[in-house]
């Protein structure tokens, strides 16, 4: 097809606020019910209830009819009407879910209407009454075959069935006004029900009838300006039906008793003052809303497909001829409403649908409110007539209807909706489009900030907020790997690397890093961030990071370094500054040393846990508190779950085992925290660590960061008190936590 050609093609398909909106949910809300169910409304639930009926629904209608003009005039709204407006603000998970209930609604919406004209074609020629379900079958092709050959004269056919439609109006409206009767309007103002009715099953029987409001917005695709036309279309439709379904509510109820409003379904042709337009009313309204909802539906499920949500739906997503008709969509339609013509009639339908509309309003009233509350700056309607309450009001009243029409069939639907929706997140479909959920967390995130800030901290609440350093790139895993296990689930861990450079020159250098390090952190699967600096050293870099990562009350408080292990001198005293410089910052620091043994598991299995024990050698209160409280958190990841807990002190002669044992017990008990006291008796200190440790996963011990000039002296002792132990925390606490209650 020639470039022009296909202008041409996308120019015919773009229609107006008339045409594509007002005209298509006019006809779908003046369809089936109206003509062959709302006597029985009446009839039933008396004038004034069916009143309240309406303006109820119209209410839910109109204050999602807000919200979709809210949410459309900020936002480019493409093909696939509600399904598109939810997905592209909810995300993927409720954009799936219901754009399968949505698909659906519409697909069963065509069986319907189809059967509300074949219900009146048989009332009118009564050869037929033994053939309805044929019948049916029949018509929903004839409706399949015009919405097949695409949208454009389709929805030029429904200018003619508009005109009809209100001519058969206008021929009711004469009759009534002949026959109405202040007496029978009197005797028809209060209730009537059947056995088995109520309110709310009226409700459920009437609520189709107002679901018009998505023709125009499912046909967006296809609209030359849908943030222009959809609100002012659908919002004119929706009051243009309610003052005509009001007006019907009072001429039936003054002109007919409840038990003639009830006994027959083209009541309306009986009163009207020219039958013969009654029935041709009828015909053209079930018509218009069965293509209506062909055309809508198909278009939903090819936006969805397109999508690629669900893979087994790629290939509805094609369009036909290069026109972007969703051919294959429409002929899986029409299958769907061949299924529902031969399931039930109108009574069972209605209330099925009323269910799955009333879902799908609710979610767009939602997706709306989280919108408007989070205050996304994206967010920019130019509709201004919407406020959050609005859309909130709607959302719950949507529920609230659902269950007091049926609490069993809206908590079926509730759940089907929570497990596709279920399924979706599990595995893992990554949208390429966003949506509200990183506003909301970013609003919850930034209200815990200021709340954190306005409030006193307390000891008792200290969580390890880690920033993990190597002085090198990021190629031994096994620092990442112990503060993912200190972090996971307790506290928060910051993978940081130091460019060393000239900042004005590795600009570009930084942010390589920094793409580098966060695929390091997807690839081994870490609960962790990225944080990648440059600066003329490593010292200066490590002082700009504690200095500046982090906000408010949320900055790292302790700091993870790797061990030097074979440096030089000098390497020594400028690790030895670095302690300084965090001890005297008021940060913890905890270095992982690890010997030629443990570190070749590393290359094998990055997450292996070493069988053994974990040993916490306790020297006294000043470190003893966060290494009992590190080993903790350690038991809490599931690979460590088992290994035992030893809270360790070495003990100089036999007679202080049992004072020292008894100790330990208390401080293990007023720390609720389940370790095995164990007091070992030596005189060589290193050697009893090294020999009652010998079969340790990890080693915890204390220290204190050296004085300056005694840098070698202080890393000659650590390393005679570890000896060959394979893992070793070492750690310096800043005296934040507090164990006891």
């Amino acid at each position: 097809m020639s470039t022009g050609t296909r202008q041409d093609s996308r120019r015919e398909r773009k229609f107006g606020t008339f045409g594509g909106v007002f005209t298509p949910c006019t006809l779908t809300i003046l369809g089936v019910i109206m003509f062959l169910r709302f006597g029985d409304v009446v009839g039933q639930a008396g004038v004034l209830a069916a009143v309240l009926i309406v303006l109820s629904a119209k209410l839910i209608t109109t204050l999602t009819s807000l919200s979709l003009s809210a949410i459309v005039t900020s936002t480019q709204v493409q093909g696939g009407g509600a399904y598109y407006l939810i997905s592209r603000t909810l995300g993927v998970e409720f954009g799936g879910a219901i754009g399968i209930l949505f698909f659906l609604a519409q697909a069963v919406s065509v069986a319907m209407y189809v059967i509300g004209f074949t219900e009146a074609l048989t009332g009118t020629v009564p050869a037929l009454r033994d053939h309805g379900t044929e019948t049916a079958a029949l018509v929903n092709l004839l409706v399949f075959l015009c919405v097949y050959t695409g949208a454009g004269w389709t929805i030029r056919l429904q200018y003619v069935i508009l005109a009809v439609l209100m001519a058969s109006l206008a021929s009711f409206y004469f009759g009534a006004v002949a026959d109405f009767s202040p007496q029978i309007l009197k005797q028809n103002l209060r209730p009537a029900f059947d056995a088995g009715e109520s309110v709310w099953t009226v409700f459920a029987l009437f609520f189709p009838a107002v679901t018009g409001i998505m023709a125009g917005a499912n046909m967006s695709g296809d609209l030359a300006n849908p943030a222009r036309s959809i609100p002012r279309g659908t919002l004119a439709a929706i009051a243009f039906t309610g003052l005509i379904y009001v007006s019907l509510a009072v001429l039936l109820g003054g002109c007919r008793s409840s038990g003639e409003l009830t006994s027959g379904s083209l009541v309306l042709r009986d009163i009207a003052a020219w039958p013969g337009l009654i029935t041709a009313g009828v015909f053209a309204a079930t018509l218009s809303s069965a293509l209506g909802s062909m055309m809508g539906a198909p278009r939903i499920l090819q936006a969805l497909a397109r999508d690629e949500i669900f893979p087994s739906l790629r290939f509805f997503g094609a369009g036909g001829d290069g026109s972007g008709e969703p051919r294959r969509a429409a002929v899986l339609t029409f299958m769907i409403a061949q299924l529902g013509i031969l399931a039930g009639d109108l009574n069972t339908i209605a209330p099925v649908i009323t269910m799955f509309f009333m879902i799908t309003y609710g979610l767009l009233n939602l997706a709306t409110f989280y919108e408007a509350v989070t205050g996304n700056p994206s967010y920019r309607p130019a509709f201004r007539y919407c406020h959050w309450s609005v859309s909130l009001a709607g959302a719950v009243f949507c529920v609230v209807v659902m269950f007091l029409i049926s609490w069993f069939w809206a908590t079926v639907s509730l759940l089907v909706i929570a497990g596709v929706h279920r399924s979706i997140r599990v595995r893992e479909i990554r949208a390429r489009w966003g949506d509200i959920n990183s506003g909301i967390a970013l609003e919850r995130l930034r209200r815990s900030l200021l709340r954190l800030e306005q409030q006193s901290w307390h000891p008792r609440n200290w969580r390890p907020f880690i920033l993990a350093l190597s002085r090198s790139e990021w190629t031994r895993p096994q620092l990442a790997v112990y503060g993912h296990w200190l972090t996971a689930g307790h506290g928060i861990l910051t993978l940081a690397h130091v460019v060393t450079g000239d900042p004005a020159e590795h600009a570009e250098r930084q942010s390589a890093y920094e793409k580098t390090l966060r695929q390091y952190i997807r690839r081994r699967n870490l609960q962790a961030f990225p944080a990648v600096v440059v600066s003329e050293n490593v010292d200066a870099g490590l002082t700009s990071l504690i200095q500046c990562h982090g906000i408010g009350g949320l900055r790292p408080n302790t700091v993870m370094l790797n061990w030097p292990r074979g440096g030089g001198d000098e390497d020594i005293a400028a690790f030895g500054r670095d302690l300084r410089l965090l001890s005297r910052f008021g940060r913890s620091i905890v270095c992982l040393r690890r010997t030629d043994a443990g570190s070749k598991s590393e290359q094998t299995d990055t997450w292996s846990v070493p069988d053994g024990s974990i040993d916490v050698w306790w020297r006294g209160q000043v470190n003893g508190q966060l290494m009992l409280l590190l080993a903790h958190l350690l038991r809490r990841n599931p690979g460590w779950r088992h290994h035992p807990l030893r809270l360790m002190r070495v003990v100089p002669n036999q007679e202080a085992l049992a004072e020292v044992r008894q100790h330990l017990t208390a401080l293990a008990s007023s720390s609720r925290i389940d370790a095995e006291p164990v007091a070992v008796c030596g005189e060589d200190v290193a050697r009893t660590i090294q020999t009652a440790s010998v079969s340790a996963a990890v080693v915890i011990i204390g220290f204190q960061p050296p004085e300056e000039g005694t840098e070698l002296d202080f890393y000659r002792s650590v390393e005679r008190l570890t000896g060959r132990l394979p893992d070793v925390l070492i750690v310096h606490s800043s005296g934040e936590i507090k164990l006891e209650p």
